[in-house]
This record gives structure tokens, C-alpha cells and sequence, in this order.
């Protein structure tokens, strides 16, 4: 099993902490993220990791990973950046991370195991963290609906007018097998250049799923983060100090 994560973004939102890096390689807890991402895939049996780089990529690790680039990180979204692994995706699974996420070795494995050709990690008590970060949650919540029976994905990715049906929070972690990224590939084919460009992740899913590509959903069952701004880190920081979220990587 592979992994790859998407580390070419800047991450304007966290302001003067990526003057001079990217957003994967701000710390948290004394690690920079992509550390945390780095060490949950290798404890999870990942062998080969590739970094998607762009912004400030000189600043990513090298040692022991393969450096992918993105060179109009600033002009597209997260899917073309995805597309830069390409041979990766096409050849074997490939675990997917965003590089602002940090997560459990054990929800990795939970993907690496679990069926079909693309399977998402989600939250399903996303609303009690969401509540932490933000005091209006549904200022940053996208819709979540799976089908209880099957575990399979029914929607994602809209702006919810009420929290009422909301049944999770994608994670930004997911799995593609060489069958479901063909799919992904030959959706993406359809579009004109422009309208890639501007493509992010979770209207891709939205696509495939309106396209009749199954997608597997795996819940969270351990404490994980998003970092989008400076209070992201404040907040992750005191919950370490409180034993209530992960240990810094090892």
C-alpha cells in the first residue's frame, strides 16, 4: 500500500505561520503536520509515501519519501494536485491525505482494509469538535448523508441550511484503488481544462457519486484535527495538554 498527501497548498488562512512554508510544515506540538501524517501511515503498514509539493516545497521532508509537484499550486484546487500522482494512483491502492489533517495509524488501517474502490474517512460526532473551532458550524459544514445499511456514500459536499441530517464530516483522508481512480480519471476527463482548475475534492466525489461510482465510508473512532487557521492550532494544543487528542508523532 502507498500513500500520497497533498502538501502543495500555502494556507493563507493561518497568515504569518506560511510566510516562509507551507501549510503541511507548520507544527503542531513541536511536529510540523506532514510529521503526524508521516507516522500514522508508517505505523499503519504505508510503505512508500509521496509528498505533492508546490508552495515553499524546498521546506518539505526528502528523506525516505518521493517529491511530486504541483508547479500552479496557486492557480488550481486540490484535485489537480491529486492528479500530479497519477502513476501512483494507477498502479496500486493509495492512501490520500490532506497535509492540514491529523488522524489515528488505526483509521488508516480501517481504509487500507476497508472494500470497493474508493472508500472516505468521516467523523460521525463532527459537530462537538466543529463546535470547539468555530462558534457558528455550520459556517464551514458540508452535507454528509451515507446509506446505514451499506455504509456507502449518498451525499457530500453541498452547504447545508440546518445542521438536521447532517450525518458526519468528510476528513480529508480516503483510499483509491487503481479501478476507482480510473473512474475518478475519467470523470475528471470530462471537464473542460478551466473547470478542473477550479475542482476540489469533495465535488469530485459528488461527481462519481452522480456517475454511479460506489464510495465506501469509514468512521473515525479516535480524537483528530483539522487546521485551517491560527486558533486550530491554540485549540489542539490545549486538548494534547488535557490527554484529550493524539500524541505528537513519534
Amino acid at each position: 500500500m502507498r500513500g500520497v498527501i497533498l502538501a502543495a497548498g500555502r494556507g493563507s488562512r493561518l497568515k504569518a505561520l506560511t510566510d516562509d512554508r507551507p501549510k503541511a510544515m507548520v507544527p503542531l506540538a513541536g511536529r510540523p503536520l506532514v510529521e503526524w501524517q508521516i507516522a500514522a501511515l508508517r505505523r499503519a503498514g504505508v510503505t512508500d509515501i509521496a509528498l505533492v509539493a508546490g508552495y515553499c516545497a524546498e521546506a518539505l521532508p526528502q528523506a525516505g519519501v518521493t517529491r511530486l509537484a504541483n508547479p500552479r499550486w496557486a492557480d488550481t484546487q486540490m484535485v489537480r494536485s491529486l492528479a500530479c500522482a497519477d502513476a501512483w494512483l494507477a498502479r496500486e491502492d493509495c492512501i490520500v491525505s490532506y497535509a492540514d489533517i491529523v488522524y489515528h495509524a488505526e483509521l488508516v488501517a480501517s481504509l487500507m482494509a476497508a472494500p470497493g474502490a474508493i472508500a472516505i474517512a468521516y467523523d460521525p460526532d463532527w459537530l462537538a469538535l466543529w463546535r470547539l473551532r468555530s462558534e457558528d458550524p455550520l459556517a464551514d459544514a458540508e452535507s454528509f448523508r451515507r446509506d446505514p445499511a451499506t455504509g456507502r456514500l449518498l451525499q457530500i459536499g453541498g452547504k447545508p441550511g440546518t445542521l438536521d441530517g447532517i450525518q458526519g464530516q468528510y476528513m480529508g483522508l480516503l483510499k483509491f484503488t487503481p479501478a476507482g481512480w480510473a473512474a475518478a480519471r475519467r470523470s475528471m476527463r470530462a471537464l473542460p481544462p478551466a473547470a478542473l482548475d477550479r475542482l476540489d475534492m469533495t465535488s469530485l466525489l459528488g461527481r462519481l457519486l452522480a456517475e454511479g461510482v460506489a464510495i465506501a465510508t469509514v468512521p473515525t473512532r479516535h480524537p483528530w484535527g483539522e487546521v485551517d487557521t491560527p486558533e486550530d492550532l491554540r485549540l489542539y494544543e490545549i486538548l494534547i495538554r488535557r490527554g484529550d487528542f493524539l500524541r505528537p508523532a513519534a
